[in-house]
């Protein structure tokens, strides 16, 4: 018989019931240390008492409005983005999903209106996760996520994650290249610079605008405000969700004047995108994460945190290969099964994420204390002990 939930997920037998900071509470009053976040989104933690004011304060006025009128709320989260990065202009989604799909009719169109509507295809790389949606598995290619879907969105290819020389494939006849500067799903894989600058350089030679997902190695995960600034190099349209909300439902793409010029009135919208409650949340996180003193405490404690998990895979050469990652998008390699390893963590009341390539994923909120994460290695160094 069906669950009233649709099954569409193999959930752990736990259910939280209240969390603050880092550490969630279980329904049986057992506590864990959350290294995942929500998969990066809580990247000030539960319960963060600076968003609960700004969502307090938002609530207490208006949640919600139509697009067809000005949001300030949103305004003034657009203005914040663009300041502080290359775009001119930004739309607000609810997910990393939307914000993909945008990203694609936004390219789509751009060549349109440029008098090239066959210039369709898209280029994204092995292991790449952009969402769920039709486009997005169309570029991913997965076979776990397109199998039995039907015919595919057409339009979309794949090179190999960091091969210099396979970035041949891009012509004057290519829409769009894109990718994650720092994959997530797909295991933690950081591309090399020389790779990311020489694709930046493909894109300039041939036209194809040069789209970055940072759905998830965005919001200052790696110590910059943005993965991309790590390498030099900037997109022409850029995917933003998960961690700009701090847990509430929030997405963007941000893009130039020019990439975004073939997006003009009733060719995108949304009915929730952009309402009031999420942009003020979205606005405050920004406030937060986007101080210098900040990422560079991420940055901090993400040098500190991989000295101790280097320090665990050197333990436990049986069950860790290799620390993966930048700032605290952290990845453990696994000899032993991945999902063995997140499973022993539940037993030491742990949370780790699964990711491709046999890997663990870890998190946190960004303002983690030194001491969660030296407690979040004893307990990963506990439950190697009880695996190996």
């Amino acid at each position: 018989m069906i669950t009233p939930v649709l099954p569409t997920y193999n959930r752990a037998p736990i259910a939280f019931v209240e969390g603050k900071g880092s550490w969630l509470t279980a329904e049986d009053g057992s506590r864990y240390l959350d290294m995942g976040a929500g998969i990066a989104v809580n990247v000030l933690g539960h319960a963060a008492p600076e968003l609960v004011e700004a969502m307090t304060a938002q609530a207490a006025k208006l949640w919600h409005v139509s697009n067809v009128y000005r949001i300030p709320e949103q305004e003034k989260l657009a203005t914040a983005l663009v300041e502080a990065t290359f775009a001119d202009t930004v739309f607000f989604t609810n997910s990393g999903t939307e914000a993909a799909e945008l990203a694609v009719k936004m390219v789509r169109k751009y060549w349109y209106e440029k008098g090239q509507p066959d210039r369709i295809e898209i280029f994204a790389f092995d292991g790449a996760f952009h969402g769920r949606s039709a486009a997005a598995i169309a570029a991913s290619g997965a076979e776990k996520m397109v199998k039995g879907f039907g015919p595919l969105l057409p339009g979309f290819a794949r090179l190999a994650f960091g091969d210099i020389d396979g970035l041949k494939a891009i012509t004057d006849k290519t829409a769009a290249v894109m990718i994650e500067p720092m994959q997530g799903e797909g295991g933690i894989r950081v591309a090399p610079d020389a790779f990311l600058k020489a694709l930046r350089a493909a894109c300039d030679e041939t036209g194809a605008l040069l789209v970055f997902d940072e759905v998830q190695c965005g919001v200052g995960r790696t110590g910059k405000l943005f993965a991309h600034e790590w390498f030099g190099v900037t997109p022409d349209i850029m995917m933003v969700a998960k961690g700009i909300g701090g847990g509430f439902p929030l997405g963007a793409v941000l893009a130039t004047e020019d990439a975004a010029s073939g997006m003009v009135v009733g060719t995108h919208g949304s009915t929730y995108g952009g309402n009031p409650l999420g942009c003020a949340i979205g606005a405050r996180v920004m406030q937060i994460v986007s101080d210098p003193a900040f990422l560079a405490e991420v940055g901090r404690k993400g040098a500190f945190f991989r000295q101790k998990l280097e320090g665990l895979v050197a333990s436990h050469p049986d069950v860790f290969e290799e620390v993966r990652g930048q700032g605290l998008l952290v990845g453990l390699k696994c000899v032993k099964p991945a999902t063995d390893v997140v499973a022993a963590g539940y037993a030491q009341h742990v949370l780790t994420i699964g990711a491709a390539d046999n890997v663990v994923r870890l998190l946190p909120a960004l303002n983690i204390t030194d001491e969660d994460l030296a407690e979040a290695v004893d307990r990963l160094d506990r439950a190697a002990s009880a695996l190996a």
